[in-house]
């Protein structure tokens, strides 16, 4: 029986000892929390310098997805009309955020680094529709407004559907 006073006792000290400190609270929507630099948040489709998508619809990150919630759908690409330098291209990218559980695998599957994990945190849906990520919505805006996407290019000028990659840098 004292020993269950003494605890209780302790645990109203404790009460009582932080109604007295300051509370340590974010306003929130004005102020941003700060994220650690491994986090993984929102996806998001990479560019190349010159405009063209990273991703050239291999569709490893849909095979390697535990959770099912990558689709990915290519298609075939002329010169006339490229968005990607490989022979194909993502015309269908969608991520079902319902489903998908952050664990950053789609990122290490991809071998043009293409989908990479941000920190923007900020995800609510209001309907399931609403839940699934199309291209058009992951897609890196454009960097220079005279590189829109597709590309009309010379016959032969990417010999290469995978860059050559270099050792990552933190």
């Amino acid at each position: 029986m004292a020993n269950g006073v003494y605890e209780m006792m302790r645990g109203l000290w404790q009460t009582f000892r932080s109604a007295w400190t300051k509370p340590v609270t974010i306003q929130y929507p004005e102020v941003k929390r700060q994220v650690s630099k491994r986090y993984r948040g929102r996806h998001a489709l990479k560019r190349y310098e010159n405009g063209l998508e990273k991703c050239i619809g291999c569709s490893l990150c849909a095979a390697v997805c535990p959770a099912d919630a990558i689709f990915v759908e290519a298609s075939e690409q002329t010169d006339d009309k490229r968005y990607s330098p490989g022979e194909r291209y993502a015309s269908t990218y969608e991520i079902n955020y319902l489903r998908c559980i952050f664990c950053g695998l789609c990122e290490d599957a991809c071998p043009t680094e293409a989908i990479v994990l941000e920190d923007n945190y900020e995800l609510s849906f209001e309907t399931r529709e609403s839940a699934i990520y199309t291209k058009d919505m992951l897609l890196d805006a454009v960097s220079a407004p005279n590189l829109p996407t597709p590309h009309k290019v010379k016959p032969g000028s990417f010999n290469r559907s995978v860059p050559e990659m270099k050792d990552p840098v933190d």
